[in-house]
């Protein structure tokens, strides 16, 4: 059964920051961009039959909106490396991953402009999940030795999964909710049951302000998606 279109684009824009070697960072920055941003606000105006008014646009194309998620890349990758990676290294990548379309150099200096354009120009590099998880976790490792026993790289596989679906993209609208509840969701996933000595759940509400009432469903929400549990 194939995906739907825009997990497609989420995986492909993941699969591509990997590929490039990304920090994190600039892959969720870009994740922010592109699927907080620009895809929802494309398909807004697409839906009111607005005139796109450029052929990246329109007609519709999955290779169009795969240039896009590297152009989002791209643009994350400007934010926060210096120096930054030539336009020439992703064009390189897009000549070898995107099938349906071949596209020079000025196509994704143009669909930079355009993406620019839809977003308002607004690009927003701050609360991003990630970071406050990252955070979250040291905190934690300074505090309790079982600390080190969270495995970092499930925590992000945890936050790439959130983007599968639009209802669990959601979350990330409380950045420093989601990062609490990564944390736990990943405390509870990767720590041997046996040494679950450490009263995690009182600790992040203490450290985040959060309150614990939330961050359980939002764990229990966390842990449906990550194992396909419908109730």
């Amino acid at each position: 059964m194939q995906m739907p279109l825009r997990a497609r684009l989420i995986d492909f824009l993941i699969q591509s920051a990997q590929r490039l070697q990304l920090p994190p960072t600039e892959k969720y920055t870009a994740l922010s961009i592109f699927a907080h941003r620009f895809y929802p606000r494309f398909l807004s105006k697409l839906e009111q039959g607005t005139d796109m008014g450029n052929w990246l646009l329109q007609p519709l194309r999955e290779s169009n909106l795969q240039l896009f998620s590297l152009v989002s890349l791209w643009i994350s990758n400007k934010i926060h490396s210096s120096p930054a990676l030539s336009v020439k290294i992703f064009k390189s990548l897009g000549d070898k991953s995107i099938n349906e379309q071949h596209f020079t150099i000025r196509d994704y200096s143009e669909a930079e402009v355009v993406l620019m354009q839809v977003v308002s120009f607004e690009i927003c590099v701050e609360n991003i999940a990630f970071v406050y998880f990252e955070e979250l976790l040291l905190q934690f490792k300074g505090v309790a030795k079982v600390g080190e026993l969270v495995n970092f790289e499930a925590g992000m596989d945890i936050m790439d999964l959130l983007y599968e679906k639009e209802e669990t993209t959601m979350l990330y609208a409380n950045p420093h909710s989601l990062a609490a509840s990564v944390l736990v969701a990943s405390y509870i996933i990767t720590v041997p049951k046996q040494t679950f000595e450490f009263p995690i759940l009182p600790w992040v509400k203490f450290v985040t302000g959060c309150e614990e009432e939330d961050i359980v469903e939002m764990v229990a929400d966390i842990l449906k998606h990550v194992f396909h549990l419908s109730c």
